[in-house]
């Protein structure tokens, strides 16, 4: 079974969103990187550039397949996490501790759109 953390919103497309005041720090669920296998390299975007919810943002590939990155918020990418530059595991090591972006959020109410853990976990039992 994979892991799921409470006090964070996930996304059908299995993406997290950890909030802290107005930042959403933004990376994929411990499902996620168990579906893929062996993460080799993330696609990430600029600092600056803007993501939409529901909306592309870049893409995780594996020695298994190539995942595209769904944005579960609206925001400005204030940080990317370099260190997936060249050590991609750490996702497979701690999906959680190892956000992709880090956003400004522009419309926090899109949070509500989202699902809680006890939501995300029945989801992925399905």
């Amino acid at each position: 079974m994979s892991k799921v953390i409470t006090g964070l919103y996930y996304s059908e497309s299995h993406e997290f969103v950890k909030v802290d005041g107005t930042t959403g720090y933004i990376g994929i669920t411990d499902f996620a990187q168990q579906q893929l296998g062996n993460v080799v390299y993330v696609d990430t975007p600029e600092v600056g550039d803007e993501v939409t919810a529901g909306e592309e943002f870049g893409a995780v590939e594996s020695v298994k397949a190539a995942s595209d990155l769904i944005s579960p918020v609206s925001g400005t990418v204030e940080e990317v996490n370099e260190a997936l530059e060249d050590q991609p595991e750490l996702i497979n090591q701690d999906a959680f501790a190892n956000w992709i972006i880090k956003v400004t959020l522009s419309d926090p109410s899109e949070l509500d759109k989202l699902m809680d853990a006890a939501a995300y976990e029945s989801f992925c039992e399905k």
